[in-house]
């Protein structure tokens, strides 16, 4: 059975680590070269097995504990904290002292989470501030030394590639077509996806893909994210689009195809999904799977341009940590909207984490084991 049956769809490749004392501390050289650290799947591993995936991001610092469930997986714990791991990375290209810290001191508290939930398979992945950073294996060596955990950065494309694999069952059964994103930090993936008569496994219908070099953070530090207007978000959007030119020429059909529409992963658009549903609070049961018409995704724009940064801050949706990201997101939500035109947007509160998950469940036979 495909792991697209499940509760969600897995794709990318990922292996388990080799030690099985502690499978997510292999050490500083493990670290370095993360890929070593995963070798063939287990056949055999406990019943009882549970899981952890994180994601250190550009921005966030994010990580899924769940163990196997009859319909995909059951979340036991999670955390999120916001580390701006990136902050000024576009001007130094050096990830700075302070954003490190609060990085480590991010994944200290991720380990004590992974320890306390006896996790006993696990991948810890870095993207685009570790990719980009002259300093990126010095930090992950540090990471290794000081919290007890070896990161592995993943290239572009296996970001891309494990994002599908976590949201590609949210994209409509009869659609031929769609087009998934996913707005990060530093870069956002951006995956043009055949439909579900093709193949179950979501990998094997990716027909383009491609990893922009624009994030809320780098965006956000381009232009400003305090007082921005219609005309400097016009700007932003344009800058946006032109970095997306070279994947929407590639794409350029899939808007054409029957049944087509867009499906977003990523803070920039729970947060749109929240603020059009007026939640007092920000609600995931209420956000993941949310379809939303154009016309619905303007206006919330329409209306964080109006609002002043004080206002943003105090949107329970937004936040202060977010409220300055926030118009950034939205200019490439909008360039994206823009170059493939969709009276339809699904909204995931869902990715890169739980297609980790499901990726090693799959390979572990987890379900298979149930029965």
């Amino acid at each position: 059975m495909a792991v697209e049956d499940r509760q969600q769809a897995g794709a990318a490749h990922a292996a388990p680590p080799k030690s099985s004392v502690d499978p997510w501390r292999a050490g500083a050289a493990a670290a370095v070269a993360a890929h070593r650290q995963h070798g063939a799947p287990q056949s055999a591993r406990p019943h009882g097995a549970t899981y952890a995936a994180l994601d250190l991001g550009t921005n966030n610092c994010r990580l899924l504990i769940a163990r196997p469930a009859q319909h995909g997986f059951r979340v036991v714990d999670a955390f999120s904290r916001i580390v701006r791991l990136g902050e000024g990375l576009g001007a130094s290209s050096k990830l700075g002292d302070a954003a490190m810290d609060r990085a480590v001191d991010a994944l200290k508290v991720c380990r004590s989470k992974m320890a306390n939930r006896g996790v006993t398979r696990a991948r810890l992945v870095t993207t685009e501030a570790c990719r980009a950073a002259t300093n990126g294996l010095e930090f992950v060596r540090r990471v290794s030394a000081e919290a007890g955990l070896a990161l592995e950065i993943i290239d572009q494309r296996t970001e891309a590639s494990l994002a599908v694999s976590g949201c590609a069952a949210l994209v409509d059964p009869k659609a031929e077509s769609a087009i998934v994103f996913d707005i990060g930090g530093g870069s956002t993936e951006i995956i043009w996806l055949g439909g579900r008569n093709e193949a179950r496994d979501p990998a094997a219908r990716i027909r383009e893909w491609a990893s922009l070099p624009i994030g809320v953070v780098t965006v956000a530090e381009r232009y400003g994210g305090v007082d921005v207007g219609r005309e400097l978000f016009e700007r932003m959007v344009a800058d946006c689009a032109q970095a997306l030119e070279p994947f929407a020429a590639k794409a350029a059909r899939a808007s054409g195809a029957a049944g087509f529409h867009l499906l977003g992963t990523s803070g920039t658009v729970t947060t749109v999904a929240g603020i059009h549903l007026g939640l007092p609070r920000y609600d995931r049961r209420e956000v993941d799977g949310l379809w939303m018409q154009q016309d619905d995704v303007l206006s919330v724009i329409d209306r964080l341009i109006e609002m002043d940064y004080a206002a943003r801050a105090a949107n329970a949706c937004i936040g202060r940590d977010r409220a300055d990201l926030v118009l950034a997101g939205c200019a490439i939500f909008e360039a994206i909207r823009r170059a493939f035109p969709s009276e339809r947007v699904r909204i995931a509160d869902r990715g890169l984490r739980e297609g980790i998950l499901l990726r090693m469940m799959h390979e572990d036979r987890a379900w298979w084991r149930r029965r």
